[in-house]
């Protein structure tokens, strides 16, 4: 079949020492190219992994005249020998480490000669280190020629290839000479796989020289260019391009596509994986780049092009570390023309890079930021450049600040995109971090802070968390994994797919605690095994280190689901909040205790920009709170409230016809699980009493419970036994009961265990007769109830009715909750 003009272009591949690493890895890439499609593909080899280092301290041990670098050769040669061995037939072993042996020669020859005068020019390094490349070219092509002989492996050394000079920005390729060179050794007649030495190249002298560090990045982008290549593949041991330093953002992901422009931004701020230096041939030519990870070849990685499909925001947050910043203040530079242009020309003769320029409006300060490493000198240089204007005082100071970094975010798509910037030093304001300097250029790409060096890794989780997680991003410690914690557990688990695909919500359970153990979750605790995992990695509570897991730098939103029904959790509401953490519960306790006590916890919601969610304390997932609190914002005059709050005493009035003793009734209700382990715990009206302070001080009635009048239906002398012997006495209270019963009966009237609430305060709890037409004698068994008497709903009240118990429905509500917080965030974000 003859080949079109497309199917002959060639694909080039790069790998670096980290994919070579060994054996197994050179086996990998051999398979990974022996599988690549095309006629002619060329892959580009860096030294084996930590080869260029051991070379590079052989040359500094000579320097030294150590002779400890004939030890560092041989070391070096057992590896090589190791993996030439393991790969390669004995014949081929033999050839190629013959080649070894020769080039080790001609090391020993050079490092004894710099021993000797203890001095090694630049040409010496270049030639010492620039062997790694070289027998990484000659393995791979030996065992790619071993694997496949039809298509083989040529090893092609770069120095035939490559002509470079080297100018005050760094190796500059010298194209028409290298073109040609290109055409000599690797023209049209070439088929196969051609293995080129990176790294390594040749002056316009002839003499080995080197492209830097990561030169065999610009290596390969340099090989692209000249085979005018369909695509450049550069192979790491990573999936890709990430949006930010996985070591120090564990949340950070893959970009999936990136502009040459989004590409270098990061690469030039802290990102490892490109060397900006290495798009510029690429970019000339428009040819796509692709990074891949070696370890993992069915990943798609990252790909790099002139354009990308355009998203607002940011593609990824990066860093540098070990800058200064050197500050020149001074009311002498209002207004005047060419002081910018002085204090750049000092650095510039002294050789010093300036990374990032700050300069207030006002031209009474400029900032620049330098590698901390030459700050010193450039405040040196600075101040002799100013010196007249500081010893006149027109100038104040020179200052420098050291131990700082540059936090950079990038993207395309901020361009012309409203709120980036407030987005950005808002992220950073609420993680409590000070911004030193910033800067932006016009082009709206590329968005800098300069913080503080031991707060860097703290920005950069922050910024990552504010804009690539998104604000549904949920951190979630579960409290109280009982009847309604577990049920909740399995809403989520059932539920947390199908939110992530169809809204963006990510939840995390990441933690889960009782009242002396805690089981936590490096990314998330697995909901499906979670009981199981308990047994086994469940360690004693901590609260602090419980609170520092659900909270971290690196997630936005921290979120306490307080499932038990403890005071002494509900004590710590006020602490989480003012933290930031966001607390959901059905928990009565804390909003039912001392006013004092539910102010500061609102004060504390505010204070910390916390949310606190509280509906399913009263009639679980029934709209009652949220109900109250839109009649009272929207300024209606709540005149009464009364309901029913129990779904266990509604049960066990609604069935208590006088047929049977009432106390049989509860005995059976306790078996069927419709009371609580001690009944007592309903039957004392209490639970109803905080319920009814509650919906009070959401009326802003200062309430306390202890001003309530509540009927507790259990005589005193009941009330102190124990749970078996006060359900062996509960039939002494049968007569009392019937009595009363029968009295509403005759009235034609029903019991009901009631809490009511009026506009000027006054407050009850207990069991009443109420008349046949009343909406309370119109419940299901379960059912709570309540109805509001207010200034818009006075002749026909509003009347909330449904299922206000059992674990389903309460944990539905607060999952309710849950998803509304989700909304509350996302609105809040976008706001910012």
């Amino acid at each position: 079949m003859k080949l079109g003009k497309m199917d002959e272009r060639w694909r080039i591949h790069k790998f670096g020492g980290s994919s070579l690493a060994d054996a197994a890895c050179f086996r990998r890439v051999a398979a990974l190219m022996l599988a690549e499609e095309g006629p002619r593909t060329g892959v580009v080899v860096s030294a084996m992994g930590g080869m260029t280092d051991a070379l590079l301290e052989m040359v500094e041990l000579a320097e030294r005249d150590d002779a400890a670098f004939q030890e560092r050769l041989e070391k070096v040669g057992r590896r090589y020998r190791t993996a030439a061995t393991e790969l390669l037939t004995d014949e081929g072993a033999a050839s190629l480490l013959e080649q070894w042996e020769s080039d080790a020669d001609d090391i020993r020859d050079v490092l004894k000669a710099i021993a000797l005068v203890r001095s090694a020019p630049q040409r010496s390094y270049d030639v010492v280190a620039g062997y790694g490349e070289i027998w990484s070219a000659r393995l791979l092509a030996a065992v790619l020629a071993k694997a496949s002989p039809e298509r083989g492996g040529t090893w092609v050394d770069a120095r035939k290839l490559v002509i470079v000079s080297q100018a005050e920005l760094g190796p500059t390729v010298l194209w028409p000479q290298s073109s040609a060179h290109f055409e000599d050794v690797l023209g049209q007649s070439f088929s196969g796989i051609a293995v080129v030495t990176g790294f390594i190249a040749s002056d316009e002298e002839g003499l080995q020289t080197t492209l830097g560090r990561n030169g065999s990045d610009f290596s390969a982008a340099i090989l692209a260019a000249l085979a005018e290549a369909d695509a450049l593949t550069i192979w790491t041991d990573v999936d890709g391009v990430m949006s930010a330093d996985p070591r120090r953002v564990p949340e950070a992901r893959v970009i999936d596509r990136l502009t040459y422009n989004e590409a270098m931004e990061l690469a030039y701020f802290g990102a490892k994986v490109i060397h900006p230096q290495t798009l510029g041939p690429v970019v000339d030519r428009g040819i796509p780049v692709r990074i891949r990870n070696s370890h993992n070849p069915d990943h798609p990685g990252s790909l790099i092009s002139p354009e990308s499909a355009r998203e607002a925001g940011i593609k990824g947050i990066t860093a540098i570390g070990g800058m200064a910043l050197v500050n020149v203040e001074g009311s002498g530079m209002i207004g005047v023309p060419g002081t910018a242009d002085r204090l750049f020309a000092a650095l510039k003769r002294e050789g010093v890079s300036v990374t990032l320029i700050s300069q207030a409006s006002s031209e009474h300060s400029i900032c620049i930021a330098v590698p901390a490493a030459v700050a010193e000198r450039a405040r040196e240089v600075i101040a002799e450049a100013f010196m007249a204007e500081l010893e006149s005082g027109q100038l104040q100071s020179v200052d420098t600040k050291e131990a700082q970094s540059i936090v950079a975010v990038v993207g395309d798509g901020m361009e012309g995109t409203p709120g980036i910037a407030a987005r950005f030093f808002g992220t950073l304001g609420r993680a409590g971090i000070n911004v030193r300097a910033i800067a932006q250029g016009s082009s709206e790409r590329n968005i800098s802070a300069v913080v503080d060096s031991d707060e860097a890794t703290r920005a950069l989780r922050a910024a990552h968390s504010g804009f690539y997680l998104s604000s549904k991003t949920l951190s979630i410690g579960l409290i109280g994994p009982g009847v309604v914690g577990s049920t909740l557990l399995d809403q989520i688990e059932r539920r947390a797919e199908r939110l992530k695909v169809d809204f963006n919500l990510d939840i995390r359970v990441r933690a889960i605690a009782r009242s002396s153990a805690m089981l936590l979750g490096d990314r998330r605790v697995n909901l499906e095994t979670w009981k199981t995992d308990w047994e086994q990695d469940a360690e004693p509570l901590d609260w602090e280190r419980f609170e520092e897991h659900v909270n971290p730098d690196h997630l936005p939103h921290a979120v306490i689901i307080d499932c038990s029904a403890s005071d002494e959790v509900a004590g710590r509401y006020g602490g989480w909040l003012r933290r930031g953490v966001h607390i959901i519960t059905p928990n009565k306790k804390a909003l039912s205790g001392s006013y004092a006590y539910y102010k500061e916890l609102m004060e504390d919601s505010r204070t910390g920009s916390a949310h606190y969610l509280y509906e399913t304390t009263v009639g679980a997932a029934l709209p009652v709170i949220s109900t109250l609190r839109d009649l009272v914002d929207t300024g209606d005059e709540v005149r009464s409230v009364e309901g029913i709050f129990s779904g266990t005493l509604a049960y066990l009035f609604n069935v208590f016809d006088g047929s049977v003793p009432f106390s049989e009734i509860v005995r059976s209700a306790k078996e069927s699980g419709y009371t609580e382990p001690d009944p007592r715990d309903d039957l004392s009206g209490m639970d109803v009493a905080r319920k009814l302070t509650i919906l009070a001080r959401e009326n802003n009635m200062p309430l306390e419970i202890a001003e309530l009048p509540v009927e507790n239906l259990v005589p005193e002398e009941l009330q102190a036994l124990d749970v078996d012997e006060f359900l062996e006495r509960l039939s002494e209270i049968d007569t009392a009961m019937l009595e009363r019963f029968e009295a509403a009966a005759r009235d034609g009237r029903k019991l009901r265990y009631v809490a009511r609430l009026t506009a000027d305060g006054k407050a009850s709890v207990g069991l009443e007769a109420v008349n046949a037409s009343h909406p309370f004698n119109n419940i299901n068994l379960t059912d709570n109830i309540v109805q509001f008497q207010t200034a818009r709903y006075s002749a026909n009240p509003l009347v909330i009715q449904g299922p206000g118990a059992g674990p389903e429905v309460t944990a539905g509500g607060v999952f309710g909750d849950l998803l509304r917080l989700a909304k509350y965030l996302s609105a809040s974000a976008w706001h910012d």
